[in-house]
């Protein structure tokens, strides 16, 4: 039980905010979220086979009644079972990572007392829509993963999601020609959303790493062992990828 979180007047959660970590005091969070089926749980997956022989990871999935993430990455061999956390929201999924993130905050807490050298906990949000964002108490930088086959409209529509995360991955660009959708009005469009800010366009078919939001990764990894504050932008623009990918 975190006293941190204590339930309000009416049944409601509130919480006071903690105090900023120490960059390198503990592990970096990172908070993946994004609508369902954008490829949330496919690119953390790809991550930990990428990361895992360099870091010490973990991972934290929310789903609102079952375990079908965690149980898709232990399925997977991606991590050891015990580093992966299953949350059990009951509620939307938002609440559970940006209103009351109680929970998470347990199992992340759980993770790390059981791994104390754990260099990364990458936390997964249930599937969610555009307004979805992660509490800073819980997540030190957070990435929102949409993917094409809602058409290219999806980035000019907005919301906290696509607008505050600090990275916005577009994924399954290879599936763009087939439903039309033209991955050039969505780097300008994301590029006038969230200005200066970095956009990943992403085929985990074509690049089964996830090699730029690997990168991405990495670059926020170094930052929080350096003691650098986070978040970090990418040093070079990851959008650039749209226009070969529309060419």
């Amino acid at each position: 039980m975190h006293l941190d979180h204590t339930p309000g007047n009416g049944g409601t959660h509130t919480h006071t905010p903690p105090a900023p970590a120490v960059p390198g005091s503990r592990p970096l969070r990172i908070g993946i979220g994004g609508p369902v089926g954008s490829g949330k749980t496919a690119l953390v997956a790809a991550l930990c086979r990428v990361l895992a022989d360099r870091f010490s990871l973990a991972v934290v999935t929310n789903d609102i009644y079952t375990t079908e993430d965690a149980d898709f990455l232990r399925a997977a061999g991606v991590l050891a079972a015990d580093r992966i956390a299953a949350v059990q929201t009951g509620c939307c999924p938002h609440t559970a990572v940006r209103d009351d993130i109680s929970g998470n905050l347990d199992a992340v807490e759980d993770l790390a007392a059981a791994h104390p050298d754990l260099d990364l906990v990458i936390i997964e949000s249930g599937g969610d829509n555009l307004t979805m964002t992660f509490s800073r108490g819980l997540a030190d930088v957070q990435m929102f993963v949409i993917d094409v086959s809602g058409g290219d409209k999806v980035p000019r529509k907005g919301g906290p999601g696509v607008t505050r995360s600090d990275l916005l991955v577009i994924n399954k660009t290879d599936i763009a020609p087939q439903i039309g959708a033209d991955l050039a009005v969505m780097d300008r469009d994301a590029a006038r959303m969230r200005p200066g800010t970095p956009v990943a366009f992403l085929s985990l078919r074509e690049s089964p790493g996830a090699d730029v939001v690997t990168a991405w990764v990495l670059d926020q990894i170094t930052a929080w062992q350096a003691g650098t504050a986070v978040p970090v932008a990418a040093p070079t623009p990851l959008s650039s990828t749209a226009g070969s990918a529309a060419g």
